[in-house]
């Protein structure tokens, strides 16, 4: 059993983790990070998590199986570039959906793919380490 610091600390650390890998996640469109540093920082914070109150108290904290969260996120990156298909362009051309004039680029077709990525990597990442975990 991990340090009384240790439990108590965990959980402001993991909801800072989580807050910075959606904050790289959207920053990525446009400058270094994107949907996998995301997810990696992401997972790390359930690690951290896992480190501090075993594996149990992860797979309770999680709605959805980690195998479920990394298929959605495939799902999601792969209907991205399927959209492209349905204007007449190649797969995976980015769409966007507001007018050129407005700075916001957020609805768009690479966000959704980075969001796929992202939701691949924190399940993917997330069942490997709580299978590791449990073997040990």
């Amino acid at each position: 059993m991990s340090s009384l610091i240790l439990r108590t600390a965990v959980p402001l650390l993991v909801s800072l983790m989580v807050v910075f890998s959606i904050f790289v996640l959207f920053r990525g469109h446009n400058l270094p990070g994107g949907g996998f540093v995301g997810g990696l920082i992401a997972a790390s914070g359930l690690a951290v998590y896992m480190i501090a109150s075993g594996p149990a108290a992860v797979r309770r904290a999680l709605i959805i199986h980690p195998i479920g969260v990394a298929g959605i996120g495939i799902l999601a990156a792969a209907l991205s570039g399927v959209l492209a298909l349905f204007v007449g362009g190649p797969y995976l051309t980015g769409l966007w959906w507001l007018p050129d004039n407005i700075d916001i680029k957020i609805v768009a077709t690479p966000v959704i793919f980075d969001i796929g990525v992202y939701l691949t990597v924190v399940g993917s990442v997330a069942a490997i380490a709580l299978e590791l975990e449990e073997w040990r």
